[in-house]
């Protein structure tokens, strides 16, 4: 099974860098290959809305997102992490989702990643701090791919992964990481 995790933080080793990070080292199964990638110093330009992906199959725009859509392809199941700005995904998540329609805006009309798994991370400042909308955000977009949205499960089922404040020092949402990793296999229909 091969699994990515993208880190949605401007922060290159921010609080969702090290849960995004934290939740493939979960992972150790040797029939398990992981790839992990952080939006931070990536050129991902806004989605033009100009559905030349729809004609050609592809996205008209050249820039760091020709790497990822590859390891998208590669990948089984994917982990989003993102923090919460002002309640919602960071724009930096926004923008890779947005680009992400070349994915089902082909000529076959096939969803290129249906049938693969997905689930999210959210970082926020607060307990409450808007992790269940950024996990809702996260959530939208998984399911308008056709992917099969994976939560953490019994016993805290937060729809994802959720953290407060410093990422290392927050026990909870560290184990709710740990839980939405054991679920995604426990999916795995392979």
């Amino acid at each position: 099974m091969n699994i990515l995790g993208i880190s949605g933080s401007p922060h290159i080793n921010g609080n969702t860098a090290y849960s995004v990070q934290y939740a493939l080292d979960q992972l150790t199964d040797s029939k398990i290959v992981t790839k992990y990638i952080s939006l931070a110093n990536k050129t991902i330009n806004p989605c033009q809305g100009c559905f030349s992906c729809a004609k050609n199959s592809r996205c008209e725009l050249s820039d760091d997102m020709d790497e990822i859509y590859e390891i998208i392809r590669w990948c089984d199941a994917i982990v989003i992490g993102s923090p919460v700005y002002m309640g919602m995904v960071s724009g930096h998540v926004k923008v890779f989702m947005d680009r992400c329609v070349a994915f089902r805006s082909n000529r076959d009309k096939s969803y290129e990643l249906s049938g693969k798994m997905g689930c999210g991370i959210a970082c926020g400042g607060f307990r409450n701090g808007g992790q269940e909308t950024t996990l809702q955000n996260i959530h939208t977009f998984l399911l308008q791919q056709n992917i099969k949205v994976i939560s953490d499960g019994f016993p805290y089922c937060h729809a994802g992964g959720t953290i407060v404040g410093n990422a290392e020092t927050d026990d909870i949402g560290l184990q709710t990481i740990k839980n939405l990793m054991t679920n995604l296999i426990r999916m795995n229909p392979v």
